[in-house]
């Protein structure tokens, strides 16, 4: 692991790292803030998944995240959203919303991004032994959120792990990517066209499929401009009524789908996670 910078935050640090990956046989960057009671012994960890086009700069620049860990002692791990560098496959058109910045969050097996897009295994298993290894981490007490297909990646892996994630959250998040045309694009592309294959990589069909979590945090900005057509959170909300999973569903009028929205209830989330961690 490669330290790229660490500045002192709060009475912790908040460092950027780089490593070369295995699961996407690329070099990954990733932001870590570790929080003074860390200089106690191993603290709880949150990880945070960023959204399209996002790398882990955005969130750390402008999530507002670490006076609050500070103070309640979370650590704070914001990777990368997709592989990158020389010789990664990219979308051929050049849209935004698929290859490069938009990894999904899963295992491609579709040619030629089955060679490097495997996010799901680098999130799950590579950067967790990672972060065990080189930061004081308590891996026992974990939680996840994340924001567009970020949330949808807290959601999926959360409701995929439910003995390793303590909790759940997220902004604004793709609940349904199977009923959207940002799935359909994505896990069309990366995972080929059997719909099947994409259940366990769609909150709303993993519950629909037997998955559960205890509860889930949710806030969607009532002005998102990708609120009707590709969030669609009132899936979500039938999907956990249906199986009893205690959906805490907040919209929030005035707000967008940008880091303002998501700053103003960062607060909110990391005391939901702290709470469910203690």
């Amino acid at each position: 692991m490669e330290t790229l910078s660490v500045s002192a935050s709060h009475g912790g640090t908040q460092g950027v790292y780089a490593h070369q990956s295995a699961a996407t046989g690329t070099r990954m960057t990733f932001s870590v803030f570790v929080p003074p009671q860390a200089k106690a012994g191993p603290v709880p960890v949150v990880w945070y998944l960023s959204g399209l086009t996002c790398t882990h700069a955005n969130v750390t620049e402008k999530g507002e995240y670490r006076r609050l860990c500070a103070e309640l002692g979370l650590m704070f791990v914001a990777p990368d959203t997709s592989p990158r560098g020389e010789g990664v496959a990219d979308d051929p058109a050049g849209s935004w919303d698929f290859g490069l910045g938009a990894g999904f969050y899963v295992d491609a097996t579709e040619a030629p991004y089955a060679a490097n897009y495997r996010m799901w295994s680098y999130i799950t298993d590579e950067l967790p032994a990672l972060i065990a290894a080189e930061f004081p981490a308590d891996m026992s007490r974990q939680s996840i959120t994340g924001h567009s297909m970020g949330g949808h990646g807290a959601l999926t892996i959360a409701l995929s792990f439910p003995d390793r994630f303590r909790a759940v959250s997220a902004f604004a998040p793709i609940v349904a990517p199977a009923q959207v045309p940002w799935g359909h694009k994505a896990l069309g592309g990366y995972l080929g066209p059997d719909t099947a294959a994409w259940r366990k990589h769609d909150a709303v069909a993993l519950i629909e499929d037997g998955a559960r979590v205890a509860d889930i945090l949710v806030d969607q900005g009532e002005a998102d401009g990708f609120l009707a057509e590709q969030l669609k959170p009132h899936l979500l909300a039938d999907a956990c009524a249906k199986a009893g999973i205690g959906l805490t569903l907040r919209m929030q009028p005035g707000y967008d789908h940008s880091y303002y929205f998501i700053s103003s209830f960062m607060d909110d989330h990391l005391r939901w996670h702290a709470e469910r961690l203690a």
